[in-house]
């Protein structure tokens, strides 16, 4: 009789890493998150509203 290409009772990862993965992928995007918000407000405070809105502005100008 044929056998199933799946096993029925999935296998179990008992190693220590097993459920640091998620955990470690979303620590580094909040770190990566952070610091694209700490360098728009650097931009900010650097250049001022005005330049910092027609930088956007002109970025947005250059894509579409």
């Amino acid at each position: 009789m044929a056998q199933p290409l799946h096993p029925t009772h999935p296998l179990q990862d008992n190693s220590s890493t097993a459920g640091r993965t998620p955990s470690v992928l979303l620590w580094a995007g909040a770190a990566i998150g952070g610091g694209l918000v700490l360098g728009a407000l650097a931009l900010w405070l650097h250049y001022g509203t005005q330049m910092f809105f027609e930088m956007i502005r002109a970025g947005f100008a250059a894509c579409f």
